[in-house]
């Protein structure tokens, strides 16, 4: 028996709703298995979003290049007693043989648009569902989390502190990782960062100091055990106090020819401690000695500290970047909007979608600045679209790309770095006012003429086919 923390390979031929099962069973005995395309969407911005960063996209890849049904899984499927041998054996066989259209990981994209298409026979199509969902759908809001904090941040160091309030085991690598595509500096999350290559960081904990009879001796130890990680932890008792000890290691250390890492200030006033902390360490003569803070903060906290002038030079963030305690979860959904080389719709209240595959066109000023969205159709380009906005652009790009064909990747895999620099240099791009933590102004996205035209006429060919 496999330890149940662990999330087997096993395992994501199953990662669906039943009704992905049932639903691809009556799809097989009625023998409708053409190519369909199905679209990953965002109705509506989250609260106080401007923007959303895209992430989980390369994850989807690599699972999608290896994606099966195996034998353990057969079994348990027929254990159900829900499906015919004919669909069973099918599945045995099945592998991921289709395209997928999608955003650049770590693109800015905003509600309304395509952030990946699955373009596959419908069965296939139809049983990724529930793992895009949930791997692009939670890494996202990460990863939107963490821009926000890196906004707030003004270039101070950050660091994903979330491991210990994650909802779940996979939960903690994937914050690890989107947090750090998305501007922050390292991880305390030790398999993250082995994982996907992140720095790890971390200070010490509050039962070291504990354990010991003396703080100072506390402290003392810890700097002699781990010089070049000696940020102490200032708060177990009076923290006022507790920098008054890191200050004299501080000094003992630079007698010594080394330097104190720092200090870490987790509970209290941070405002006030850390006005003080710096005080102290200045008078000591230890004014190159860091401040790093955490203790329940996120963005909006960030922000009020720097406001308000606090010498805080990095941050941990925990809780509200893990589980990005704002906006936990985002409406995305996963629709048909393609099938037999025909566009579908779905006309539900506040939940209709929009037909036919598509194109993302953002036009840029002369400025460098991004300032409009056009969703089109996959047909039309650049050159065809930008007479549609209405001012006029300097630069139009088509932003969703070829990822993936007959199964396979058709590029090679990009490196973490890679996606993370190219994000960070994305951010210069975006209006201030999208990137207010309050508020923030709306990006315009509308469609193309051509789009809205088949809109038009696609809601009365979906009306027609309940008749």
């Amino acid at each position: 028996m496999p330890l149940d923390l662990r999330f087997d390979a096993t395992d994501v031929g199953l990662f669906a709703d039943l009704y992905e099962f049932t639903v691809s069973a009556a799809f097989f005995e009625q023998r409708m298995n053409d190519t369909a395309a199905f679209e990953l969407s965002l109705r509506r911005m989250p609260p106080n979003r401007g923007y959303m960063v895209a992430c989980g996209i390369e994850r989807i890849l690599e699972t999608l290049e290896e994606f099966r049904i195996d034998e353990t899984a057969i079994a348990h499927l027929e254990s159900l007693k829900l499906f015919k041998p004919e669909f069973l054996e099918f599945l045995g066989g099945l592998r991921f043989t289709g395209s997928v259209r999608a955003l650049r990981e770590g693109g800015i994209f905003f509600a309304g648009q395509p952030i990946l298409e699955v373009c596959a026979p419908l069965i296939e199509a139809q049983l990724v569902e529930t793992l895009i969902l949930n791997q692009v759908g939670f890494a996202t809001m990460v990863a939107t989390k963490a821009a926000r904090c890196f906004s707030a941040a003004q270039g101070r160091r950050l660091v994903d502190f979330g491991p210990r309030r994650a909802q779940g085991a996979d939960a903690p690598l994937i914050t690890a990782r989107a947090s750090y595509l998305a501007g922050f500096h390292g991880t305390a999350n030790v398999a993250g960062g082995r994982r996907y290559g992140i720095p790890v960081y971390g200070t010490m904990s509050h039962s070291f100091v504990m354990a010991h009879e003396r703080e100072l001796k506390a402290f003392d130890d810890f700097a002699g055990s781990f010089p070049r990680l000696s940020t102490l932890l200032v708060d177990t008792y009076d923290s006022v106090a507790g920098v008054h000890n890191a200050a004299k290691i501080g000094v003992k250390l630079r007698e010594m020819g080394g330097k104190l890492g720092g200090i870490r200030l987790d509970s209290g006033r941070l405002f006030d401690l850390a006005t003080q902390a710096r005080k102290i360490l200045d008078l000591a003569g230890l004014d190159d000695v860091p401040i790093f803070a955490s203790g329940n903060l996120d963005e909006y906290r960030i922000a009020e500290l720097l406001g308000d002038g606090a010498p805080i030079d990095a941050f941990g963030v925990g809780t509200s970047l893990a589980v990005s305690d704002d906006a936990p979860a985002g409406d995305f959904n996963y629709k048909l909007v393609e099938y037999r080389g025909e566009p579908r719709m779905k006309l539900s209240a506040g939940k209709a979608s929009t037909p036919g595959r598509k194109q993302i066109f953002r036009a840029r000023n002369a400025a460098g600045s991004d300032y409009s969205d056009l969703v089109g159709l996959i047909d039309e380009s650049t050159a065809t679209v930008t007479r549609e906005f209405r001012q006029p652009p300097a630069t139009v790009a088509a932003i969703v790309e070829t990822q993936m064909e007959g199964g396979r990747r058709k590029l090679p895999r990009p490196g973490l770095e890679e996606l993370r620099a190219q994000t960070l240099a994305e951010f210069p791009h975006l209006d201030a006012r999208l990137k207010a933590l309050r508020k923030p102004a709306e990006y315009p996205v509308r469609p193309t003429a051509t789009l809205n035209a088949m809109i038009i006429s696609e809601r009365l060919k979906s009306e027609r086919r309940q008749d």
